[in-house]
């Protein structure tokens, strides 16, 4: 029995899942990312590392929340890593790509219907790169982005939503090293931000890309009038009381069940200082 897909088509998600054609996407469109390659045992890790040098980002492909991600420092804890995913993920092949250390991780929200690309907010992660977003702080809009790095993630946005053909949702992630952006995952599809961003400008975001999954309207069609008054936080939300022997340091996998958020005026705010003045403690492997 063949199955209708409202909106974004099956072969646009197997496609931005699949690392090795999204890359290849995004080099036929001059779009930065992290050197990386793909493997299917503990030996083509080892002799790819050599090619892509440490440290590592190592991931399964097709999973959700981080599951099994980690960043690796040297051989050793590479093979062992490896391993450690076969056994609980057979078959499944194994993404390895450069970390870009020190990077700034921001990410954009949009929203398409195949042809037209509004970009419903941009936000800026408080923690560097290698903290799952899920467990990062962020702003809404960004807080020191300049303009050469902003024009970037729209128009980056802006390519990879219409090369994907996406209708109705889109979040990309993005690292920033010396004004350069990469592109770190493309997901088309809706993401826990979306709420969020709906809430922080008044906009109901997902009304409208419903509209456009099911054909009834164009990005073209709406008004798009976001209320944009100081800033919106996000702020992670933890369940450490329920799991009391889970390790508290914040990684590439994803830890947190929930978030909240909190408007403030300005960067002045005892809030924002306090968490930025943390933002580079205890990164975990």
């Amino acid at each position: 029995m063949a199955l209708k897909f409202l909106g974004t088509s099956f072969k646009a998600l197997d496609l931005a899942e699949d690392r090795g054609r999204f890359s290849n996407l995004l080099k036929d469109n001059n779009i930065p990312y992290p050197k990386f390659g793909v493997v299917e045992s503990a030996e083509q890790a080892i002799e790819l590392s050599q090619d892509l040098g440490f440290p590592l980002l190592v991931r399964p492909s097709y999973v959700l929340g981080g599951q099994k991600m980690k960043i690796v420092i040297n051989e050793q804890d590479l093979e062992k890593h490896v391993v450690d995913i076969l056994q609980a993920l057979p078959n499944n092949q194994i993404l390895l790509d450069h970390f870009i250390e020190g990077a700034i991780e921001a990410e954009a929200d949009a929203i398409c219907d195949g042809e037209n690309v509004y970009i419903l907010g941009i936000m800026q992660h408080i923690e560097p790169a290698g903290i799952h977003s899920g467990d990062s702080y962020a702003l809404l809009p960004p807080y020191n982005l300049g303009d050469l790095v902003m024009d970037q993630i729209k128009e980056y946005t802006k390519t990879i939503a219409i090369k994907l053909e996406t209708k109705g949702l889109l979040n990309i992630q993005f690292a920033i090293k010396d004004d350069k952006v990469y592109i770190i995952e493309a997901n088309p599809r809706a993401s826990r931000t979306v709420p969020f961003i709906a809430k922080a400008y008044r906009e109901p975001y997902v009304n409208y890309a419903t509209k456009i999954m099911l054909g009834e309207k164009k990005v073209t069609d709406f008004d798009f009038n976001p209320h944009k008054e100081g800033y919106a936080i996000k702020i992670p939300v933890f369940s450490y009381e329920k799991f009391p022997n889970v390790n508290k340091e914040l990684g590439p996998e994803m830890k947190s069940t929930g978030e909240a958020i909190r408007f403030i005026k300005d960067l002045k705010d005892p809030f924002f200082r306090k968490i930025y003045s943390e933002r580079n403690l205890y990164l975990s492997k």
